[in-house]
């Protein structure tokens, strides 16, 4: 008995790939605005200034609230630097991919030297209001996404 059920040739053949009209390509991008990254990160920006609020106002310590918004800003800042250097024009798709490559590594560079500067520059920093602030103000993302424009019906 074969367990491999038999295949239709239909199955096998790749649907026709119709590419769109001038017309029809402006009006998908119409329904489809683009997301601007500096739209995040004044997102994860604002996201962090309410961690760090919440946090001052749940344990009334300026020494907690200020890991909290270091812990912020270790995510903020390297994003912001990261979008202004992919923001330059590149020409090629291989141009692209090392732009992401290089900003990537340096996002990562400066997220890991700020954590080290966190124990040399706070007094004695609060590690779990830090660490819930870094996570907290990453994930702003999924809420960025969530309440942008969506996709627009036109009838």
């Amino acid at each position: 008995m074969n367990p491999v059920a038999p295949r239709h040739e239909a199955e096998d053949e790749e649907p026709e790939f119709k590419p769109l009209t001038p017309d029809q390509a402006r009006e998908w991008r119409k329904r489809h605005p683009a997301l601007s990254v500096w739209r995040l990160v004044f997102g994860q920006l604002l996201v962090g200034s309410l961690v760090t609020l919440l946090t001052w106002l749940i344990t009334q310590d300026r020494a907690v609230a200020g890991s909290a918004a270091w812990g912020a800003l270790c995510v903020v800042v390297p994003a912001a630097l990261f979008a202004r250097g992919m923001a330059r024009a590149r020409q090629t798709v291989g141009e692209v991919l090392v732009g992401l490559f290089v900003w990537e590594m340096a996002k990562i560079a400066l997220t890991v030297a700020m954590l080290w500067m966190a124990t040399r520059w706070l007094q004695s920093p609060s590690w779990p209001a830090l660490l819930v602030a870094m996570v907290v103000t990453m994930k702003t993302y999924w809420f960025v996404l969530l309440v942008r424009p969506g996709v627009r019906k036109t009838d």
